[in-house]
């Protein structure tokens, strides 16, 4: 079982989500009134965002790691009574009451079952709901993927890396009209290999890393980081935008 999220680590070098969650949110129509589920919230800076954009509307926070919930707690606690907290995995279906829309970032890929998942918010979103969401693409961070598998023979991932297309077709399955879907390059450069080794360890080799001995971790991370060229990852990102159908 992979351990939960080092969520305060998290929050202080996952700046590059917080900077394209923050343009995926621009994407959302929004009248400022509505109750709108953010699947997979994380540490809450973007939901912090959308909240703000709702002056008389209400966020479902929802995230399935309990340390990511309890940061967004306290950065969100200034919203009262309009923020709702739900520890649910998106895999499974969702215990709350319908929502007008549905944002996302940084989170699907980790949701092994892209079926399950659409499947599960389409059970959840009005009729005309929105859909707006943005995760890893086919292609992400392959590099330090490649790089990993030659520094630990054995090295495997656990991430779910979709195609535009493949996406398109399964939203259109789970009941979504009006779908857009398309892959973006987002390479993604480090000041220092300090930061570069933060992130790794927290965020693309976190689910590996528990499978190592405690005392092999550091190396690994060194080791894969070493490699980078110019300490730059290829992130490519998945791009969704749709609408729940009647």
């Amino acid at each position: 079982m992979t351990s939960d999220w080092n969520a305060s680590v998290y929050d202080r070098v996952a700046d590059p989500q917080a900077r394209w969650g923050a343009t995926v949110l621009e994407r959302l129509p929004l009248d400022g009134d509505e109750r709108v589920l953010d699947a997979g919230c994380g540490t809450g800076r973007v939901t912090e965002q959308l909240l703000e954009r709702l002056p008389s509307g209400e966020v479902v926070a929802l995230d399935a790691s309990s340390t990511m919930l309890a940061e967004a707690r306290r950065r969100l606690s200034r919203f009262g009574d309009r923020v709702r907290f739900v520890q649910a995995d998106l895999v499974n279906p969702l215990p709350l009451d319908a929502v007008d829309a549905v944002l996302s970032t940084a989170t699907f890929h980790w949701v092994l079952d892209h079926d399950a998942l659409f499947a599960n918010l389409a059970a959840v979103l009005q009729p005309g709901g929105w859909l707006v969401a943005q995760c890893g693409g086919f292609g992400n961070v392959a590099t330090v993927l490649q790089i990993a598998a030659e520094v630990q023979p054995g090295f495997h991932r656990q991430h779910n890396f979709q195609t535009a297309e493949a996406t398109r077709e399964r939203l259109e399955r789970s009941g979504f009209k009006a779908v857009e879907t398309w892959l973006s390059d987002e390479p993604t450069p480090f000041d220092t290999i300090d930061e570069l080794e933060a992130f790794l360890e927290t965020v693309c080799l976190r689910t590996f890393l528990d499978e190592l001995p405690r005392e092999a971790r550091p190396a690994f991370v060194r080791a894969v980081a070493a490699r980078v060229p110019q300490m730059t990852l290829d992130y490519v990102r998945l791009n969704i935008v749709a609408r729940r159908g009647p």
